[in-house]
């Protein structure tokens, strides 16, 4: 059975361990609780955006929360499709079999349909991964694919490994092979957030993504790094800080939300904070529509967080807005 070339080293243990006690701390603060609704959307959305712009999808992030919601917006044909298509493989996420091909293949159908004409299907002819206009790697040729695909799902179902380290493993060597004409790259991430999933669930939210915007060019880097050393230690390291500080700014985020602030805040008063953090305008009407509550019941928690300090209005009724305070 075909086994991925890497090495465990003593920089990727301690990665290994220090995130492991951060998912646990952020669980911790979450309790027993899921996160919100809108703190979820809100990381959906960074995901996407984030994503699709290593692709060089040039939409804004409130172009692409606009796409989400519904609205029309000006942009090019084919990102706006992109949107669309990633929300749905997104939503589609917590339904697949992480360790099935045939559900990989299911995902890409969704994420390139209308984009390219062999979505879901692996691709009959060569390709490159590019930085720009400067090509870093030439993929084994299209008659191979199937193989090595088989042979990575073979691998990642009995793998032994750490899943941080497994997965981050899959996403390199599912770049490496470039199994598909387009999307690769969205897709490897994708896979690779799917993987964490089934080891803890509070990675099907966690927008890693994000950070590996803001480090692009790190990114394709440890991907050259590893295709020149040939093996994927680089890439491993690289995603698992990545992992790392996703899950530290989250926990940031988190706290200024209102869990474990040495505050006693209720679990529909956190939605209503979240609630209030994504759009500060809303009313106790709308608010009670997004909760599935009473616009009563919404009063009523708007009164009880300003009674704990925590939100102030700004300005009239009609017009003003909420401030929530740190």
């Amino acid at each position: 059975m075909y086994t991925p070339p890497f090495t465990v080293t003593d920089e990727i243990l301690h990665l290994v361990s220090e995130i492991s006690e951060q998912i646990g701390t952020l669980n911790a603060l979450l309790g027993e609780r899921m996160p919100s609704p809108m703190l979820r959307k809100e990381n959906q959305i960074k995901t996407i955006h984030s994503s699709l712009a290593i692709e060089h999808n040039s939409l804004s992030l409130q172009q692409v929360t606009d796409v989400i919601d519904g609205k029309h917006i000006l942009g090019a044909p084919d990102e706006i499709q992109e949107v669309k298509n990633a929300l749905q493989a997104y939503q589609l996420m917590l339904q697949l079999d992480a360790f099935s091909e045939a559900d990989l293949l299911r995902a890409h159908s969704l994420m390139m349909a209308n984009l390219v004409d062999n979505a879901g299907h692996y691709r009959k002819g060569s390709v490159g991964v590019f930085d720009g206009d400067k090509c870093i790697h030439i993929a084994p040729s299209a008659d191979r694919v199937p193989t090595l695909m088989a042979d990575l799902f073979a691998w990642i179902r009995q793998a032994k490994t750490h899943p941080l380290v497994s997965s981050c493993v899959f996403h390199y060597e599912f770049e490496f092979i470039h199994p598909f004409m387009d999307g690769n790259g969205r897709m490897g991430r994708y896979w690779q957030t799917l993987l964490l999933s089934r080891w803890k669930g509070i990675f099907a939210w966690l927008p890693v993504e994000t950070i590996v915007k803001k480090y692009q060019q790190e990114y394709y880097q440890a991907i050259a790094q590893s295709d020149a050393k040939g093996d994927s230690t680089d890439f491993i390291v690289f995603m698992l800080k990545c992992i790392l500080q996703t899950i530290q700014e989250q926990q940031k985020v988190t706290d200024n939300v209102g869990i474990n602030v040495g505050i006693n805040v209720g679990i529909n008063e956190q939605r209503v904070l979240d609630a209030l953090r994504a759009d500060a305008s809303l009313s106790a009407v709308k608010i009670g529509q997004l909760l599935g509550i009473t616009t009563r019941q919404a009063e009523r928690l708007l009164a009880s967080l300003r009674e704990k300090n925590l939100i102030r209005r700004i300005g009239a009724n009609k017009n003003g807005h909420w401030e929530i305070i740190k």
